[in-house]
């Protein structure tokens, strides 16, 4: 399937885009070698020669690597949330809200593979970059129980652990394309199909 995705919803490149070109290639080389070799293991020297710039010209940009780093976790996230909101919005029903979020959440996976690697990988540990994931992945799951308990509220999904179906939701969305990575080819309206009638159809009330 192509990667040429609704920037609304797979929403990174909406804000690179608009950086000026040195600074969204250091963006960019930056989320690839983080998720590629971690972030203890990525250099600041690795970045500026995959880039092909000295590191003045990154200094002028970014400050150090953990500003790399929390910029690059900020704004994806950032702009994850804007753009649920900008979806759910405009529907009025909780579960077509749910099948919107799980759609968004794969197309970024999708898209974005590096991106949500880096996320996955720093939520364990207590370093200051730990702390952040751990903290933007609780916000994002909290929206997924907001639409839940107001799902619950108005009787339209099940009378069950609002926290848990959040929780829920985002994992089996993770694992299930994980799982299908490695085996085949990710078809994004399939896999979504799939979560849909196995998972979110028995959310129902």
């Amino acid at each position: 399937m192509s990667k040429n995705l609704d920037e609304k919803e797979c929403p990174i490149n909406s804000r690179v885009k608009y950086m000026n070109k040195t600074k969204r290639k250091i963006f960019e080389a930056s989320m690839k070698l983080f998720a590629e070799k971690g972030y203890d293991a990525t250099s600041i020297e690795e970045i500026t020669a995959t880039v092909g710039v000295a590191k003045g010209t990154l200094y002028y940009h970014f400050s150090s690597k953990e500003e790399i780093f929390n910029f690059l976790v900020d704004e994806g996230m950032k702009l994850l949330k804007n753009s649920i909101s900008i979806k759910t919005d405009k529907m009025s029903n909780s579960l077509d809200k749910l099948r919107a979020v799980v759609l968004i959440q794969i197309k970024l996976l999708f898209k974005y593979e590096n991106f949500m690697t880096i996320i996955l990988s720093q939520i364990w540990g207590n370093d200051e970059r730990n702390k952040l994931c751990k903290k933007y992945l609780f916000e994002y799951i909290q929206i997924i129980e907001k639409i839940v308990k107001d799902g619950i509220k108005k009787g339209e999904i099940v009378d069950k652990d609002a926290n848990v179906i959040a929780s829920g939701i985002f994992g089996f969305t993770c694992s299930s394309y994980i799982y299908k990575m490695k085996h085949e080819k990710v078809n994004v309206q399939d896999l979504f199909k799939q979560i849909d009638s196995t998972f979110l159809k028995n959310l129902r009330a």
